[in-house]
C-alpha cells in the first residue's frame, strides 16, 4: 500500500528559496531567521535594509551629486536594484496585515524601521 506524505507540513518558511512567513507571532525568531535568510541570499541585501538604499553619485570638481539616471552603469543599476530586492523579500515574508502597514515606504529600511517600531509597540 503506498503511502502520500506531505513534506510542507510543519515546515512553513524552512526553505533555502523562500524567506522565513512572519505570521504575527515570535516577532523575534522571526527577526533572527529573516536576518540570516537575507544574508544568504546576498549580504549587502541586509546592509540596504541597516543602512538604506545607496544611491549612485558623481563627483565632479569635488562636488559628490546624485548620478542623473542616463549616466547609470551595471553597477549602479546593481546597487539600486539591492533595495528593491529587499522590499521584494520583505513583502514575500509578511501577510496583508503588515503588508497594509508597510507597502507605502519607499525604502526595505524604512519598511524594517516600521515593522520594528510596531511589534515594539505590539510586544511591550
Amino acid at each position: 500500500m503506498a503511502t502520500s506524505m506531505n513534506l510542507n507540513v510543519g515546515l512553513e518558511g524552512s526553505s533555502i528559496t523562500r524567506p522565513p512567513f512572519f505570521d504575527e507571532n515570535n516577532y523575534s525568531f522571526w527577526k533572527t531567521r529573516i536576518n540570516i535568510f537575507l544574508q544568504s541570499l546576498d549580504y549587502q541585501l541586509w546592509n540596504t535594509i541597516v543602512n538604506g538604499p545607496m544611491m549612485p553619485t558623481r563627483t565632479v570638481e569635488g562636488v559628490v551629486s546624485l548620478k542623473p539616471k542616463d549616466e547609470f552603469n551595471d553597477n549602479d543599476f546593481r546597487i539600486l536594484q539591492l533595495n528593491s530586492k529587499a522590499k521584494h523579500v520583505l513583502f514575500c515574508a509578511i501577510g496583508p496585515n503588515e503588508f497594509n502597514r508597510i507597502s507605502s515606504c519607499d525604502s526595505a529600511k524604512q519598511m524594517w524601521d516600521l515593522l520594528e517600531i510596531n511589534m515594539k509597540a505590539l510586544f511591550k
